[in-house]
């Protein structure tokens, strides 16, 4: 099914709730020791959020669907696993900024990793067992699978380095494909932003200077390697042959440049939150795309 809606919801929330409040640079400085209100308003607003997120979620989208026994689907062959890059982006943002928001309250590293760092994969996974009760879709445990992939990535290089050398960032293009099944792929640029998996490429964004400390390579610049796929109008192949029979299906991997905005200096704390909100996106740069045994040289991709 298509995941990402729901599970930038969260996020959106989050970034709402940080730049909502008054004199926004020294609210935005994290805490160097534990500061308890600061912790109580993250577990409260996060919980409020979280149920508000969920029982939106029932209301907005599981309403008009039929309701079923809880259930499992085998849905790993969809969308040549787009979907599941997606739930792994997705946890692994969602658990980026779980732990930097415990990381604003003062709470210690284990604790932000234990609280924060697992945001995704909790969230994620209850939204999953939504889905299994729902006779629409169903519980899947390949969604699962790459939700603790994404919590893993991030977590994982902490306890390594102590800092995040890998990010995962996103990119769209709108293509002609959504216009063949706009019902799945979105009947205009909000909604094919979300669920036209034609125009998403997912980012493996590798700082560079992150592995060679005593370099003079700019902290800033990253090099990106990108997956995409085109050709899908549905889920598998043999439904798309019915909607489109000249479709052909193939899978796109890119290499590019990438600057992480992370690793700009600066002593405003809220253009530091601007620019870790940012980060999600891949910067657009030339860029090669390696699809059905060709190479192709795009001038400015995003």
């Amino acid at each position: 099914m298509f995941v990402n809606f729901k599970y930038f919801l969260p996020l959106l929330l989050i970034s709402w709730f940080s730049f909502s409040q008054s004199n926004l640079n020294s609210f935005l400085k994290p805490s160097d020791t534990l500061n308890k209100p600061r912790r109580n308003a993250v577990i409260i607003s996060e919980t409020l959020l979280g149920s508000a997120a969920l029982i939106g979620l029932n209301q907005l989208w599981y309403a008009d669907y039929e309701k079923s026994k809880l259930h499992s689907i085998n849905d790993n062959n969809e969308w040549l696993q787009m979907d599941k890059i997606g739930h792994v982006f997705s946890s692994y943002q969602l658990g980026r900024f779980g732990a930097d928001v415990l990381n604003w309250s003062g709470l210690n590293k284990n604790d932000q990793l234990i609280y924060g760092g697992t945001l995704g994969f909790v969230f994620l996974t209850t939204v999953e067992v939504f889905d299994g009760f729902s006779k629409e879709w169903g519980f899947s445990w390949g969604d699962v699978a790459a939700n603790g992939i994404g919590t893993s990535l991030y977590i994982g290089q902490e306890l390594l380095w102590n800092e995040q050398r890998v990010t995962l960032k996103y990119s769209f293009h709108q293509t002609s494909f959504a216009s063949q099944n706009p019902n799945k792929l979105g009947k205009g640029f909000q909604e094919q932003l979300l669920k036209d998996y034609n125009g998403q490429t997912y980012w493996l964004s590798l700082n560079i200077h992150s592995f060679f400390k005593e370099s003079k390579i700019p902290p800033w610049l990253n090099i990106a390697f990108g997956y995409g796929a085109e050709g899908m109008v549905n889920g598998v192949k043999d439904i798309d042959n019915q909607l489109l029979t000249n479709n052909e299906r193939y899978r796109q991997y890119y290499l590019s440049f990438d600057v992480n905005l992370a690793n700009i200096k600066t002593n405003s704390h809220l253009l530091k939150t601007v620019l870790s909100i940012f980060n999600t996106i891949k910067i657009p740069f030339p860029t090669l795309e390696f699809s059905n045994n060709r190479c192709v040289f795009h001038p400015l991709y995003y």
